[in-house]
């Protein structure tokens, strides 16, 4: 089986999240010869993969089988790949099969490695992510089997296969602001506290503003408004609270505490509630990393091309990794139609990404 054969398998399994429809035990007996530990809940099943081939670093690929569900609009059966003018159609094509199949592939083909190679899969990245790859990393810390470099194979390019790589991406902050006043009669406004008013004077103040610079990595962190509400819907009632959201995808320049600062900033002397949480911290590796130079000088030979360094877009599974001192980047197949009927992508961008990867695996220790 080659690595096209591999994904066209894959995209077979229906495994929309949490389901892995059984693509992990399949893909357990494909890479026979590695140690499989499963680590299991609440209907999400997380597979690490492992074989020590040698003393020396840890490398492991990281990624998930899980996809969001087909939707309308297909030309064909989404969970019956279809190859025309050298593109393969199907749910999770680019996000992220192609990927899994990729180092998947180039795990199994590898003979020889100075080091541990590893293998992490979970059904549960598409959803909230609560019992994916969290918990499997918190299992291998637990059984001293953390790696020390790690590739997520989700989809980065932009234009043209190799054209990017993240090495970090932005926290993601969400609040809410609920602004007390006091209800009353449109026609004696002296009676009431209008917070409809009150909030419209500092708006302009705070929608849309850059929180910090950002950096040759990052991109500023701004504040976006994205919902407000009030009122009863007629025109004879002020309203008594008004309600407010908001999320900053933040750079490293920018932390929870320093949202909260410019919230009160604006809105000290008001009477006003504040709810923030934070779903993804930011995380950049540094570019002098080995994990980081492998992939580079791999694309540059594959594709020859040099990618740029990205942290641009959402969220993914990379933000877990991150968060135990673990070098991680992504790379894999280009992303424009992930999630999006008649996904696809090109037999040609599968084998390059097959290739860079067994280049990065062979020239790892270099």
């Amino acid at each position: 089986m080659n690595v096209v054969d591999l994904l066209l398998k894959l995209l077979s399994f229906e495994s929309v999240t949490p389901d892995d429809a059984g693509s992990l035990r399949f893909i357990e007996e494909y890479l026979d010869g590695y140690e499989a530990i499963y680590v299991n809940k609440e209907g999400v099943k997380n597979l690490f993969l492992t074989k020590k081939f040698s003393d020396g670093p840890h490398l492991c690929f990281a990624g998930h089988v899980d996809v969001v569900p087909a939707g309308d609009g297909w030309e064909t059966n989404p969970f019956v790949p279809v190859i025309k003018d050298r593109n393969i159609y199907a749910r999770g094509t680019q996000d992220m099969k192609s990927g899994v199949a990729a180092f998947v592939q180039a795990v199994k083909d590898t003979d020889h490695f100075e080091g541990r190679l590893s293998v992490l899969l979970t059904s549960d990245e598409e959803g909230e992510a609560k019992y994916g790859t969290q918990i499997m990393l918190e299992h291998l810390k637990e059984i001293d089997l953390l790696p020390e470099s790690c590739i997520v194979a989700e989809p980065t390019c932009e234009h043209i296969f190799g054209d990017a790589v993240k090495v970090g991406r932005r926290g993601s902050i969400n609040g809410v602001i609920e602004k007390h006043g006091i209800q009353g009669h449109a026609a004696y406004p002296e009676k009431a506290t209008n917070p409809i008013h009150k909030v419209a004077q500092v708006l302009p103040l705070m929608a849309g503003v850059n929180l910090d610079e950002g950096d040759d990595y990052f991109g500023p962190s701004q504040f976006v408004i994205t919902d407000i509400r009030a009122g009863m819907e007629v025109t004879n009632v002020t309203p008594g609270k008004l309600k407010m959201m908001f999320n900053v995808r933040n750079s490293t320049e920018t932390s929870l505490q320093d949202v909260e600062d410019f919230v009160h900033r604006y809105f000290n002397g008001m009477n006003y509630d504040l709810t923030l949480s934070q779903s993804a911290k930011p995380f950049l590796t540094p570019t002098d990393r080995p994990v980081v130079h492998a992939i580079d000088q791999s694309i540059q030979k594959i594709c020859g091309i040099t990618p740029k360094h990205s942290t641009a877009g959402g969220t993914s599974d990379a933000r877990f990794i991150a968060a135990y001192h673990i070098d991680v980047i992504e790379f894999g197949v280009i992303n424009d139609t992930i999630h999006a009927p008649n996904e696809r992508t090109s037999i040609a961008e599968v084998e390059q990404l097959y290739a860079v990867f067994r280049d990065t695996i062979a020239n790892f220790n270099a």
